[in-house]
């Protein structure tokens, strides 16, 4: 599977109006069950701030949606 993000893209939760706009930080790599292979190419690291928080998370790429024109984390 290809790579859709790059560090430092602006994203949003696919269907979901009020999700916060975040920005990509890097690619997680995911280890198979029953192997010692991993993978990573699917799994995306995020950050977002919501009321002076800072908040991370971990998304499949395929749930996310590039934001064109995002203007920064504290602009809506």
């Amino acid at each position: 599977m290809f790579r859709k993000f790059k560090p430092g893209d602006w994203v949003r939760i696919k269907g979901e109006e009020t999700s916060p706009q975040m920005k990509v930080l890097k690619y997680v790599p995911k280890k198979l069950p029953f192997s010692q292979k991993s993978y990573a190419d699917t799994l995306v690291e995020c950050v977002w701030y919501n009321q002076a928080k800072r908040h991370l998370g971990v998304f499949n790429q395929n749930q996310l949606i590039k934001i064109l024109n995002a203007g920064g984390l504290f602009k809506a």
